[in-house]
């Protein structure tokens, strides 16, 4: 085989190796939401889970939102203690809270479809308390301004405050997974003691080494 047949061949040869152009990505198909069957559950002590969780400490918030609408049952703003809190996505800004399905505040929120992240500061326990109280009037008394986009309460002292749209709500077992997308967020009250932390069923507080 001459130069150019040898040069015919090694052409033949990675075009018959060359990898093919990447396709798109399709999303996966969510799977079928259903309940879970008796027989498919882990064997463990809820106490015990709950325990165990509870050796990771967590950040402690409040979850506003405005009114729903005005005059109506709703025309007061709404509001929960909520440790379970995370940033999700840098690009978009992207929050997450869990809140329980049986939450009666949760509602008011949703039909808001905006709500505002409260970061509370070590000394905002007993406000953290107040605000965990099912059916009683939460803002009494409490000092707050608005948000600069959706409205939603922006209590004073937090250190600090993630001002939030709706984006998607997902299940997850007895809780629902709240997604936010930000649009407008800032500190607050610089706390010299820190943010308010949750740890092994007790409000804690950082410490200096």
């Amino acid at each position: 085989m001459g130069q150019a047949g040898m040069a015919e061949a090694a052409v033949r040869y990675l075009r018959s190796t060359r990898t093919p152009a990447a396709r798109p990505v399709e999303a996966l198909p969510r799977p079928e939401l259903r309940c879970v069957g008796d027989d498919e559950r882990a064997p463990l002590d809820q106490r015990e889970f709950r325990s165990v969780m509870g050796r990771f400490a967590t950040g402690v918030t409040i979850v506003t939102a405005p009114p729903a609408a005005p005059e109506t049952p709703d025309s007061a703003p709404a509001g929960f203690a909520c440790q379970s809190f995370s940033s999700l996505s840098l690009d978009p800004p992207l929050v997450a809270f869990m809140v329980g399905r049986t939450s009666t505040t949760w509602p008011r929120i949703a039909r808001a479809g905006v709500f505002c992240v409260n970061v509370l500061g070590a000394d905002q326990a007993e406000l953290c308390r107040s605000f965990a109280v099912s059916g009683a009037d939460k803002f009494a008394g409490v000092a707050y301004d608005r948000t600069p986009v959706s409205g939603s309460p922006r209590l004073s002292g937090a250190v600090a405050w993630i001002d939030c749209a709706i984006h998607a709500v997902h299940t997850g077992g007895d809780h629902l997974i709240v997604v936010g997308r930000v649009n407008a967020l800032g500190t607050g009250t610089d706390d010299p003691d820190g943010p308010l932390l949750f740890h092994r069923g007790r409000f804690a507080r950082l410490t200096e080494d």
